[in-house]
């Protein structure tokens, strides 16, 4: 997955929107839902990296299975994993992606949740 994929990818979701917050880094991206991150990118870096939430019994399955997928750099490593994308099949990564924002999206306000349509 290319970094303008994962870009496209991450704001088709319904409701997402980039961000840059951090003024010290402004090469690490952050995609949002409700206010609230569900995917950090340095779009510019090679290889390319995600970090992802995740279910935190996933998290740890995921992390034995694939060489790719380590605990998240500087995020709660038990719900968070970082992502090699060029490493695993794009559908898997897109896979991830979703997972991550519906996670998001699970811990928003109702009235929040309401405003994406989703109950």
């Amino acid at each position: 997955m290319t970094a303008g994929a994962l870009r496209s990818f991450c704001l088709d979701l319904n409701g997402a929107f980039e961000d840059t917050p951090f003024p010290r880094n402004q090469d690490l991206t952050v995609f949002k839902v409700g206010g609230r991150i569900f995917a950090f990118c340095a779009l510019g870096e090679t290889p390319l990296k995600v970090s992802l939430k995740c279910d935190p019994e996933e998290a740890l399955r995921l992390r034995e299975t694939h060489e790719a997928i380590v605990p998240g750099w500087h995020l709660n490593k038990r719900h968070w994993n970082t992502v090699t994308a060029a490493d695993l099949p794009t559908r898997m990564v897109r896979e991830l992606i979703e997972d991550s924002y519906d996670l998001v999206v699970a811990g928003l306000p109702k009235a929040a949740r309401l405003r994406l349509d989703r109950p």
